[in-house]
């Protein structure tokens, strides 16, 4: 809607396992720039960005020496605590959001709330150990963990697909889209919830 300032928020976490500081603005067109370190892991957030809309920058230095799981999953917390700063009280949101996308044979699900109840359930029944650099079992828990940090309930499905990495970069494709709808600004004024708080 023209005249109303971009949602945006930046973000920085640092602890002696990863330091990282990520920008997001919602309201974006679709803008990238993603350095964890984990090549894997830059292309799904990449994926993230552009098929949402939103802006980000992501700028990750972890402990790979020991393995991808600390910074994967900070990352994942950065960016849910980007998300939900940069939607304030969620008032004149859509709130809801659900999407389908294939890659190829894969195809994928996503159905968001932006509740405020943290809560995800991420079914992509991965094969593969790694994809690149990326443990698939961080894959689900990346986009668990930026559920939980932006306070939405997530439900993430593969419904078909025999290639690993086409059902990794479908399902995080469908969330873009769910997303995108989910904080679309709807028009209305007031909190979409009966309760008058999200």
């Amino acid at each position: 809607m023209a005249g109303l300032s971009p949602r945006s928020a930046t973000v920085e976490r640092a602890s002696r396992e990863t330091e990282i500081r990520a920008t997001l603005t919602l309201d974006g067109t679709g803008s990238a720039s993603v350095n964890t370190g984990i090549g894997f892991l830059d292309h799904l957030l990449t994926a993230l960005t552009l098929h949402s809309r939103f802006d980000l920058e992501l700028v990750a230095k972890g402990d790979l020496v020991v393995d991808d799981h600390h910074t994967a999953e900070d990352c994942a917390i950065v960016l849910g605590t980007a998300f939900d700063r940069a939607l304030g009280d969620r008032a004149g949101i859509a709130r809801f959001g659900s999407a389908y996308a294939p890659l190829d044979e894969a195809l994928a699900r996503a159905v968001v709330d932006c509740s405020g109840r943290p809560f995800a359930r991420v079914e992509l029944g991965l094969r593969r150990e790694m994809l690149g650099s990326l443990s698939c079992e961080n894959i689900p828990h990346v986009l668990a963990s930026f559920a939980t940090a932006a306070r939405l309930t997530l439900h993430v499905d593969l419904l078909t697909g025999e290639n690993d990495h086409h059902r990794a970069e479908a399902a995080f494709k469908a969330v873009a889209l769910a997303l995108r709808a989910a904080v679309a600004r709807s028009g209305e004024a007031g909190i979409p919830s009966t309760k008058g708080v999200l």
